[in-house]
């Protein structure tokens, strides 16, 4: 019995192009095509928000620059691109105002447009590979026309990131190459 077990653990572990090289299965390491640049996948995470909710972002570096793709299926799939700003640049008093109160404030401006907070949640971030997961609460905030969201995350007690992004189709990536292995 356990020898049969070994051959199908093998026949698991061996990469199909025709179905491995999909978005949904990017792993470190892994390249890309995105807004006429090559991305190399450099970290993978996973968000669990409870309730069976959980997101998968990927760290995508392509010389000096960073983005972060997330795919999430609750409900419906959702694809998004989100880069880090300066939390102090959606408002000088939002670290200060989480902290007093728990709760960031119902809008933000940045760059001029206005944002209004859509959803919050705590959740667990694992990455891939750990077994130890950092827990965290998300505050999402969505312009009008729904199309980009500024996120606020709270790390511990006074440990804040923000980032900036917008919803984007799975289409929109290309050319998904494994990296090399040795």
């Amino acid at each position: 019995m356990a020898f049969m077990d070994f051959f199908k653990k093998e026949e698991q572990d061996q990469f199909d192009p025709l179905q491995d090289l999909v978005l949904s299965k990017l792993k470190v390491g892994f390249y890309l095509d995105y807004d006429l640049k090559t991305w190399e996948v450099t970290r993978k995470y996973k968000y669990d928000y409870g309730d069976g909710y959980v997101s998968v972002e990927w760290e995508l570096t392509s010389g000096r620059e960073k983005v972060y793709l997330e795919f999430s299926d609750d409900e419906e799939v959702t694809w998004t691109v989100a880069r880090k700003i300066p939390i102090g640049a959606v408002g000088a008093n939002v670290r200060k105002e989480i902290m007093e109160n728990d709760d960031p404030p119902e809008q933000l401006t940045y760059k001029d447009k206005t944002y209004y907070l859509d959803e919050s949640a705590p959740g667990k971030m694992y990455e891939d590979g750990e077994d130890t997961a950092r827990e965290f609460i998300k505050w999402e905030f969505i312009d009008e026309d729904e199309e980009n969201f500024i996120t606020i995350e709270q790390w511990g007690e006074s440990e804040f990131e923000a980032s900036t992004g917008t919803y984007v189709e799975e289409y929109q990536f290309e050319n998904i190459l494994p990296g090399i292995t040795e």
